[in-house]
């Protein structure tokens, strides 16, 4: 049975190798913050950390994920929601339908890690994630006013 370390914590799960880790994550593990969106990492809803890097999750399979390897889902970003990207999204009101805010949440997260200071251009090229409802200059706004808060 494989073991997952997801949020800080060590899970036990069974699924076959091949099964992506966002159903694992969702199904096994009920952490349904993580969304599906696509299925083809087009998207980037259901993105993730893997020892601080976004992934999409929809295409990572359980055989890929080491056991020591530290995910980390929108549950585990924060517990009370003081991480700066959390407190920029709050305050200036970033989602619209918000479905894939956790998405945008997270590859923001890394994103920050890699271009603290970010220009507009960092930020067209670098956020590759989608928004059906079109917020990408709040979400634009969100990530400077989070570079801020840092």
């Amino acid at each position: 049975m494989p073991t997952l370390n997801v949020n800080g914590t060590s899970f036990d799960v069974d699924a076959e190798p091949e099964t992506p880790l966002l159903w694992v994550l969702r199904e096994q593990l009920g952490l349904t913050g993580t969304k599906y969106g696509c299925g083809v990492a087009a998207c980037g809803a259901c993105t993730v950390h893997i020892d601080g890097m976004a992934v999409r999750s929809c295409q990572v399979q359980l055989q890929d994920v080491a056991a020591e390897e530290a995910i980390t889902t929108i549950e585990g970003l924060s517990p009370d929601r003081s991480h700066p990207i959390q407190q920029a999204w709050l305050e200036l009101d970033v989602p619209q339908c918000g479905y894939c805010q956790s998405g945008q949440i997270m590859a923001a997260a890394a994103f920050l890690t890699d271009y603290p200071e970010p220009t507009d251009e960092d930020i067209r090229v670098g956020m590759t994630n989608l928004c059906r409802c079109g917020t990408y200059n709040r979400i634009k706004a969100g990530i400077k006013r989070a570079a801020e808060l840092s």
